[in-house]
């Protein structure tokens, strides 16, 4: 989840796991500009969106940076979880962590999200956790090439630097906040009839 070139205020060097099996461990966090962790408090209330159990899920974090939300996914119990991330130092700390933690859920491709996504075939994920640079102008592309690989009942999160106008085509908003300049947003397939996660935050 890198956003380069995005503001020049210091960010945190690890950032903490908040639940699950990993609960309050620790990933490193490179010193690189742009590097944009998603915050404890929006992990936490994503989760509590989501449901604290993600037990069978199969998970992409398609702009991995940090593996923060990854990572996280893994801890609440996903059965697969794919990151994917482009830059060489960052796969080599996310593979680091990954041996640390013995998380043999998570599969670490190093790799450009767009085209990743664009060979991958539809419906492969039950959770995309879409986290692009803020600049670039990626935003679009990256929900274009998203959409169709959640499978139904499934559900995209989109984290921004401003709020979504639209949600893709056969989507609809389910929950959003804001966290200083990070928008979040949780999308569900607008065919939705399974139990829907917790109203708590």
């Amino acid at each position: 989840m890198t956003s380069p070139g995005r503001g020049s205020a210091p960010q945190p060097h690890e950032v903490r796991l908040i639940g699950g099996e990993w609960k309050r461990s620790k990933l490193p966090v490179a010193d690189k500009p742009g590097l944009r962790p998603t915050p404890d408090r929006v992990r936490e209330t994503l989760f509590n969106w989501l449901g604290q159990d993600l037990s069978g899920w199969r998970v992409l974090d398609a702009f991995a940076g940090s593996g923060a939300l990854g990572f996280e996914a893994a801890s609440r119990g996903a059965a697969e979880v794919v990151l994917l991330e482009r830059d060489a130092e960052l796969v080599r700390s996310l593979r680091a962590s990954q041996v640390r933690l013995k998380a043999n859920a998570l599969r670490i491709e190093a790799a450009d999200a767009l085209a990743w996504m664009a060979r991958c075939p539809a419906a492969s994920f039950d959770l995309v956790l879409l986290d692009p640079p803020f600049t670039g102008d990626l935003l679009t592309p990256a929900l274009q090439a998203a959409a169709p690989l959640v499978a139904p009942p499934g559900w995209l999160y989109v984290e921004s630097g401003a709020p979504l106008s639209d949600a893709p085509p056969g989507f609809e908003t389910w929950r959003s906040g804001r966290a200083g300049a990070v928008f979040f947003q949780l999308l569900r397939r607008s065919s939705y009839t399974a139990a829907e996660p917790s109203d708590q935050e």
